[in-house]
């Protein structure tokens, strides 16, 4: 007669899958979009016909003022996913995606335009708008897009990742502790079952 062999709990979950390796990625990802956020998306000429270098270089930060803010939030995710319940996961899978797309979007505006994302920076500067003035992107705007890309997928596998973390609370350990009989009752074991509707003794 067979039985069922129950799960091991000692099995570690796939490299992919671990905790801290997915929320280390997620975290550092997040912090190489605000990172490029700190250096030059945009270098303009004034003068277009003068063969001088770039008068003006407009940082991420500048030319796309959200990617700071949800570079921010994707960080923030990042290390509350490390946290997080099952159900909470889901939630920040779709905040940090939802970040992710909108920095692809903002940076993939300034590839697109860079003039028009300068205009701002420019008037600053200047006093005058953008005119004849000339813009070309660097190649930061799109290392924020791959980050963010990379980013996307972090979210994309975070709520099934999570079902490979185990989580123990104060709780489990001492109703744990009761049922084997091992550990000692002590009176905030007690109240805590009292408040859980439980009999302590």
């Amino acid at each position: 007669m067979s039985t069922a062999t129950p799960a091991n709990p000692a099995v570690r979950p796939p490299r992919w899958a671990r905790k801290s390796t997915l929320v280390l990625v997620t975290v550092l990802l997040a912090l190489a979009v605000f990172g490029t956020t700190t250096q030059s998306w945009i270098d303009v000429r004034l003068d277009p016909a003068s063969a001088s270098s770039s008068d003006l270089h407009v940082q991420g930060s500048k030319a796309a003022t959200a990617v700071t803010a949800l570079a921010l939030v994707a960080l923030a995710g990042g290390l509350a996913a490390s946290i997080a319940g099952r159900f909470s996961r889901w939630i920040i899978a779709a905040i940090i995606a939802l970040s992710a797309a909108g920095i692809i979007v903002a940076a993939a505006t300034v590839l697109a335009a860079p003039l028009a994302a300068a205009q701002g920076s420019i008037a600053a500067a200047t006093g005058i708008s953008g005119g004849q003035a000339a813009a070309t992107a660097t190649v930061f705007p799109l290392l924020a897009v791959v980050a963010a890309s990379l980013l996307a997928v972090c979210a994309v596998v975070l709520p099934p990742a999570g079902r490979h973390w185990k989580s123990r609370t104060k709780y489990d350990v001492s109703a744990g502790a009761r049922q084997a009989g091992t550990g000692p009752v002590d009176e905030i074991d007690s109240w805590d079952s009292l408040s859980r509707g439980e009999d302590p003794t």
